[in-house]
């Protein structure tokens, strides 16, 4: 019977979530809040489908797990060492800050401080669930703003040992030393620090004998299983669940296979996740919360007030630009998931009693349910204050020499970026880099690199750049809200200068070109413009046309891949493949060909392509002798159709003809 009860429940839950994203879809509010409400009209205090939402939670805590083994693999061993500002510091300031100011407040309010420095702990954690759903659906994980945020929320998910630790001694209810809880904290971080550096050579070996069985299943239960053994491992040492997820995933992040699991992994991730919000909102006592609506209203707003405002000042502390610590901020400023579980364990010692526990439930519950709209509104947020407070770039090394002219300013100093300033430094093209990340400034200067500190948004900066004098301006920085703006006042800046943009998905094409950009380099049909040009090759398609063809697709925006129109040079490709063409062999010492006169050889009567021309160094030899000696480095110019092309190819080869 309990078998059938389990089921029920959870065919409730799941149907209350399907419902749900169907009605979010519809009215067009974030799923995260639709789960909430759905969660509370099911639960104990609603219509009471479910009961027990303690069974409930483990699929929750699960949820959460896979989340941050996600967001492990999505991050490369060079981000995740970029954490290191945000983690320490802005992470340690966040939450001295945001425990001390609640602890003031309530301490105001006449609670002993054990109690005050307690819901200090239950306010100082931020959402990692939520936040980072919200980001990793916005597409922006790896924006300066997202690498920020993560390394704060994995410093609170590390907080959550200690604290949980000091809950019995703050209530009284049993003794223990500050070296008692240092020495068990600190054993338990060694033990993880050493499993994660075994892992990292035991996982890639692993990793690639699962998928070496090129089966899917396998792969799947593999991912699962070190994803929950490493989280189920932390969880052992009183550490979060999240925490061995996130750490697992990073290991598997330096496999060559981290995209696949990623494939697998996410429906199971999208699933639990959206339990764990269902579940959260089984905790509020309606009963409760509409008697006390409008008070619990104000409290969560002051709530948020108070994270985001000692998230802001944390962050500009630990160094970071107005906008970005802004842009946080307003993202970190809800109740976490974790405290939830901290409630739970105050409560069972005394620390949280009666209606002191519901007003702080449901309030974080209602910071939750505000945060989707917070974090859409934080970029324009971040934007205006970062503007009203009109702070200024750094010194660059360069505001004593002639101002730069003629040059190329390159937005971002990522992958795209140093790549760019790369070439462009090695070419001796002027250039300028505008970045944002001081680390990252540091790193570029250490290279040789001009580069300015400061926020490409800002008009300000964007003089300094002079990029109203610049003969380019490249935009190489993946927050699409930052871009779109630093665009649009680029361009009233410089209203001639040619801009080139690149971005991740084809939808934003129109909007960028709109906002100001002459070219628009998408990710995503690049890679497809470049499989496709691969594939014309194979048949031996003439370059020109080849080349006539890629103009036509980026010269339209990628209209054709869009709309796949056939064009002009579409047709040719088309009477090249149909007609005969030309190819180059480059003769190897290892070739049929080296060594071997033309008559020796008997190209055409293997294949039936026929040699038109020897180029030898830099000279040509057009309708070379049947006696000419053909040695290692020639080049044979063939003629023949694409069938005896790849004949004389593979028979040159020394391969044997299919």
């Amino acid at each position: 019977m309990e078998t059938v009860s389990f089921l029920q429940e959870a065919v409730v839950v799941l149907a209350a979530a399907v419902a749900v994203v169907l009605l979010s879809a519809r009215l067009r509010i974030p799923p995260v809040v639709g789960f909430l409400l759905s969660g509370m009209l099911i639960g104990p205090s609603g219509l009471a489908l479910v009961a027990e939402a303690e069974q409930v939670e483990v699929f929750a805590e699960i949820g959460v797990a896979l989340l941050l083994f996600v967001i492990g693999l999505q991050l490369t061993p060079a981000e995740t060492r970029d954490l290191g500002r945000s983690f320490l510091i802005g992470g340690t300031l966040q939450w001295v800050f945001a425990t001390g100011l609640t602890m003031a407040v309530v301490i105001g309010f006449g609670l002993p401080v054990a109690n005050a420095l307690f819901i200090g702990f239950v306010v100082s954690l931020s959402s990692t669930a939520v936040v980072l759903k919200e980001y990793q659906e916005r597409r922006e994980t790896t924006t300066p703003q997202g690498r920020v945020v993560l390394g704060v929320l994995l410093f609170q998910d590390l907080l959550i040992v200690p604290m949980i630790a000091l809950t019995p001694v703050l209530a009284g209810t049993i003794e223990a030393s500050a070296s008692g809880l240092a020495v068990r904290f600190g054993g338990g971080l060694a033990a993880v620090t050493v499993v994660f550096f075994l892992g990292r050579a035991v996982m890639p070996r692993l990793v690639r004998i699962i998928a070496g069985t090129r089966i899917r299943e396998l792969f799947v239960l593999g991912a699962l299983t070190i994803c929950l053994a490493m989280a189920w491992f932390t969880a052992r040492l009183e550490f979060s669940l999240a925490l061995g997820a996130f750490l697992a995933g990073l290991l598997v992040a330096e496999t060559e296979f981290s995209h696949q699991v990623i494939a697998d992994i996410t429906p199971f991730r999208d699933l639990f996740a959206s339990i764990f919000f269902v579940s959260i909102g089984m905790l509020v006592d309606l009963r409760f919360a509409g008697s006390q609506l409008p008070l619990l209203a104000g409290l969560a707003l002051l709530l948020v007030l108070a994270k985001a405002l000692t998230a802001v000042a944390a962050l500009k502390l630990a160094g970071f630009a107005t906008r970005i610590a802004v842009v946080c901020g307003i993202g970190l400023a809800q109740i976490g998931e974790f405290s939830f579980v901290l409630m739970e364990v105050g409560r069972a010692n005394g620390l949280l009693q009666g209606e002191r526990f519901q007003y702080l439930l449901v309030a974080a519950v209602l910071t939750v349910a505000l945060t989707p709209f917070l974090v859409r509104i934080a970029p324009a947020m971040g934007d205006g204050i970062a503007r009203r407070i009109g702070s200024s770039a750094q010194k660059d090394g360069t505001s004593d020499k002639e101002p730069l002219s003629g040059h190329v300013v390159v937005i971002g100093y990522g992958m795209n970026g140093s790549l760019l300033a790369r070439v462009l430094g090695e070419t001796q093209i002027p250039h300028l880099v505008v970045e944002l990340n001081p680390d990252t400034v540091r790193k570029a200067r250490s290279d040789g690199v001009p580069v300015l500190f400061g926020d490409a948004v800002r008009q300000e900066i964007l003089e300094r750049a002079g990029v109203e004098r610049a003969k380019l301006v490249v935009f190489a920085i993946s927050d699409f809200a930052a871009l779109g703006r630093s665009l649009r006042a680029t361009r009233e800046l410089a209203p001639t200068v040619e801009i080139v943009v690149r971005t991740a998905r084809f939808t934003e094409i129109e909007g960028l070109r709109s906002a100001g950009a002459n070219q628009v380099v998408a990710e995503e049909f690049e890679s497809a413009i470049e499989i496709f040009t691969r594939v014309l090759e194979a048949y031996h398609v003439p370059r020109n046309v080849i080349r006539a063809q890629t103009r036509v697709l980026r010269g339209e925006a990628y209209e054709m891949l869009r709309s796949a129109p056939i064009g002009r040079a579409s047709e040719a490709v088309l009477a090249a493949l149909e007609a005969g063409t030309t190819d180059i062999y480059r003769i190897t010492s290892e070739s049929r060909a080296s060594g071997r006169t033309l008559a020796q050889l008997h190209l055409r009567r293997e294949s039936g392509a026929n040699v038109i021309a020897v180029v030898r160094g830099e000279r040509s030899h057009p309708n070379p002798s049947s006696d000419m000696l053909l040695e290692s480095g020639d080049c044979l110019v063939l003629v023949g159709s694409h069938e005896e092309i790849d004949g004389a190819f593979q028979f040159l080869d020394g391969e044997e003809s299919d």
